[in-house]
């Protein structure tokens, strides 16, 4: 995986990425992913490498997405991946008017971006999610999320670091490693 030059982006750590997919599950029944400040496009290319049927990329620096193109060539996935250069908040409009829903969404903002809980509201209140998922923020550890955000409540959280995790869901979604 090619990273971004610059000092600009940070990529997620390989021990990092591999808890997280280990914590929303391993593989994926198809779906749409959605990589908000994409980096390198490492989270949504590994999405679709375990199943996801599509991907959607957006960031907004243009070396970003010059390694986004490269990275998803790289690995074969051309034909499911979708890339944008765009401010995220004008992204989700554009793609709310596309009807866009999605499965699982990755948002990996600077670590000086505090607001990744108003973005996931603007996705619920434009109802951009389905029933069933999957929100990740990364973000520094100094900096903590509301325990719920609407309809989405924290599921599940893991610190590495300076790195959090913070994985939301709806409430109403049952626990399926608690079944049986």
């Amino acid at each position: 995986m090619k990273a971004v030059p610059g000092m600009n982006t940070r990529p997620t750590t390989d021990k990092v990425k591999e808890a997280l997919f280990s914590m929303i599950g391993p593989y994926f029944e198809g779906g749409m992913v959605l990589d908000l400040f994409a980096g390198t496009g490492g989270l949504g290319i590994e999405a679709l490498s375990r199943g996801m049927d599509k991907a959607i990329f957006i960031d907004m620096d243009p070396k970003a997405i010059d390694t986004i193109r490269y990275n998803v060539k790289t690995a074969s996935v051309e034909n499911q991946a979708e890339i944008y250069r765009n401010d995220a908040k004008r992204a989700l409009k554009a793609l709310e008017k596309r009807g866009s829903k999605f499965d699982l969404v990755f948002m990996d903002p600077p670590y000086r971006f505090t607001d990744a809980d108003q973005l996931l509201a603007t996705m619920i209140d434009l109802q951009m999610l389905t029933p069933a998922s999957i929100i990740v923020i990364e973000h520094d550890s100094a900096h903590q999320y509301p325990e719920t955000i609407q309809s989405f409540t924290s599921w599940k959280q893991a610190k590495y670091g300076d790195t959090t995790l913070s994985i939301y869901r709806t409430a109403e979604e049952p626990d399926s490693s608690e079944a049986l």
